[in-house]
């Protein structure tokens, strides 16, 4: 990608967040419409960049045509590792959650139930993690790697990881909770990018994400059942 291409994926991307927070926090629509939200801006409209603006094809574009299996395997290794940590995390930190909170918001704005989370834990774990690890990671990180933007890569996509987030969970977390959250966020979204550097696909970075969102979903299980 050119300069202008990157100013352009910066300016579309920023507006993307901005309006996924919107959708989640200020509008309170549905689970299903803020789903097909992030379908339509993390993925139709990146395709429709990657295809009209660069015209790339896009698993050429992605670096998809090509996988290596053995360069996948520290994606599963870390992916293993960031299980441990989130459980861990949870147990030192569960004092200073508001587990009720988290129940409660997910049942009134989102109208998630005990029945329905299984559905939500399947999505979240294979599809969102998708929606996002192609978003950042693919569009955003690898295009900016490829075209030589190293740096800008690595910051722009972390802190636009974690300042996303936020439109998740703003309800959740006490101030110094979600600073500390926020700063977690972004020191994560490092590691994925540099992940990928292995194997020139976001691939790595999906494994990891969801075997970490199967802590997190596993966790939301615990909270359902026990609260």
């Amino acid at each position: 990608m050119n300069k202008n291409q990157i100013r352009q994926v910066i300016v579309l991307s920023v507006i993307s967040c901005v309006a996924l927070f919107y959708i989640e926090q200020i509008l309170e629509v549905s689970y299903v419409l803020k789903t097909s939200s992030k379908i339509l801006l993390f993925l139709i409209v990146p395709v429709l960049f990657i295809k009209i603006v660069l015209k790339e094809k896009l698993m050429e574009s992605l670096r998809l045509n090509q996988i290596d299996v053995k360069g996948l395997q520290l994606g599963i290794e870390l992916g293993i590792l960031s299980m441990i940590v989130v459980i861990t995390a949870y147990v030192l930190l569960q004092n200073y959650i508001d587990a009720e909170g988290i129940i409660l918001d997910l049942q009134e704005r989102l109208n998630i139930t005990l029945e329905t989370y299984v559905f939500v834990a399947l999505y979240i774990t294979f599809g969102n993690s998708l929606l996002e690890e192609f978003y950042f990671r693919g569009f955003i990180f690898l295009k900016f790697y490829q075209s030589g933007y190293h740096w800008l890569g690595y910051i722009f996509s972390s802190a636009l990881f974690a300042v996303y987030h936020v439109a998740i969970f703003a309800t959740w977390f006490s101030f110094e909770i979600m600073l500390l959250a926020l700063a977690g966020l972004f020191i994560v979204g490092f590691i994925f990018c540099w992940l990928n550097t292995k194997s020139n696909n976001f691939l790595n970075s999906w494994i990891l994400h969801i075997c970490a969102d199967i802590a997190v979903v596993s966790i939301g299980f615990y909270l359902f059942w026990t609260l």
